[in-house]
């Protein structure tokens, strides 16, 4: 409760500086000239009605704005909206977008996400994961590719996007190669590592086609490549990340940021353009 009562007395009754009551009351000056000001304006004076509440008075000095009733708002359908963000170049912002159309009066977009994430920790999630700063780098390739144009014959050409989020906090790089191969594949990583500027204790392939279970038993050679250039990062390679859709929310969020367009395009590094 604002102490508006106190204010007054002091201002009114004691005709103390707007300075002397902000330390008596421990508030702003700021807001000492506020409550005065609005005081007057509402014809008030000292002594105030016996009557008179500290609610009636802070409902007379600071009136409620019109706002609209949470009831000619209609919610979004969050199952629904749980549904299309596992679709393909969907975000919240474009369905929240979608939302808005339909209900122009809806909800604001912080309200739409906080709200969908809230529903979404209600949920029967199972291995909630804890990150530490700098422990683990997710890395996968995106399912879609991305065309890029010759612009001296026309050429199409669908480079593979390389994606690499850190654990912690999110953060994102992401590159175009022409091929999932391993050189690209230990290139990306390099290069990833070169805008982190640092390494992190693990790096965590979600399956990634070069690093791929039946790929490394099935190639005794690779498998030398992958612990040599372990040793040469100072970085090591974990147990490779099951399927399991459950295990794998960092996966899901390095799709939906590439999908919302925060990806970094690397196409005029020379890894890419040498071999175009």
């Amino acid at each position: 409760m604002r102490k508006i009562k106190e204010v007054l007395r002091l201002k009114w009754a004691n005709d103390l500086s707007d300075r002397k009551i902000a330390q008596s009351c421990n508030i702003s000056r700021p807001a000492v000239a506020n409550y005065v000001e609005r005081a007057e304006q509402a014809g008030l004076s000292w002594p105030l009605p016996d009557t008179l509440t500290d609610a009636e008075l802070e409902r007379l000095l600071f009136p409620t704005l019109h706002k609209s009733s949470d009831r000619d708002r209609v919610p979004p359908d969050l199952l629904k909206v749980h549904q299309e963000l596992q679709k393909k170049n969907v975000t919240l912002f474009l369905l929240w977008q979608e939302y808005r159309e339909q209900h122009p009066k809806g909800y604001q977009y912080s309200w739409f996400c906080d709200h969908y994430r809230h529903w979404l920790g209600t949920r029967d999630l199972s291995m909630r994961q804890t990150h530490r700063a700098g422990e683990k780098l997710f890395v996968d390739y995106a399912g879609q590719t991305l065309p890029v144009i010759d612009p001296r014959t026309g050429e199409i050409r669908s480079a593979q996007i390389f994606v690499a989020v850190l654990g912690a906090s999110n953060y994102t790089y992401a590159e175009a190669t022409w091929s999932q191969s391993l050189p690209d594949w230990i290139g990306s990583h390099q290069r990833s590592f070169t805008f982190f500027a640092g390494l992190p204790e693990l790096v965590v392939p979600i399956t990634c086609f070069p690093a791929s279970p039946r790929r490394i038993v099935m190639n005794p050679i690779l498998i030398r490549l992958i612990w040599r250039w372990q040793r040469i990062m100072a970085s090591r390679l974990s147990q490779l990340v099951s399927e399991n859709p459950k295990i794998k929310p960092k996966r899901r969020w390095v799709y939906k940021s590439l999908n919302a367009g925060f990806w970094r395009h690397c196409a005029t590094t020379p890894s890419f353009t040498d071999r175009a």
